[in-house]
């Protein structure tokens, strides 16, 4: 009686053609590990959130004149620039350095490029500190407490924490 082992035919080859895929698939996937994808964050005293999206509007109702102010804003590298303010009506707090201004719809419109590294906002029901998106809108005071401080900045963050992080 004879007894046979079975081996596999090749099977140097196939534990060299194993390494070498592993070792691409490694090779692939490093850069990802460091690669950071940039987004808007908004960071409250206790939680924060993401904004995939470049732009936003910032809108709010003053709080002295009760009347509605928008603030669009733009993500530029690590900054945020406004590029424009519409109000209706002039008052502390208004820029004085527009591009550009209209007037339209009983707003005042001005054009702007000014940068900033971050803003800092507090947050209101009674102000209704809203951002505007071309297809939704997220009222701030619904996900921040009264009168807390937020941080609005441009940021980079790993693509893991951007498939897992919470997104407005």
């Amino acid at each position: 009686m004879h007894h046979y082992i079975l081996v596999p035919k090749n099977t140097s080859m196939n534990n060299k053609r194993t390494k070498i895929w592993i070792g691409s698939a490694f090779l692939f996937a490093l850069p990802l590990l460091f690669y950071r994808l940039p987004i808007i964050e908004i960071i409250g005293e206790d939680t924060s959130f993401f904004i995939k999206e470049e732009q936003f509007v910032l809108g709010w109702i003053h709080s002295i004149e009760k009347e509605e102010w928008f603030e669009h804003y733009e993500r530029y590298h690590e900054k945020i620039i406004l590029t424009e303010t519409r109000f209706k009506t002039f008052g502390a707090g208004t820029p004085y350095q527009g591009i550009e201004t209209t007037t339209k719809d009983g707003f005042i419109t001005m054009e702007l490029q000014m940068e900033h590294e971050e803003l800092n906002l507090t947050i209101s029901k009674s102000v209704q500190t809203t951002l505007f998106f071309d297809d939704r809108q997220i009222p701030l005071y619904d996900y921040f407490d009264q009168y807390e401080s937020v941080i609005i900045k441009s940021s980079k963050i790993p693509i893991w924490t951007y498939i897992r992080g919470e997104f407005l």
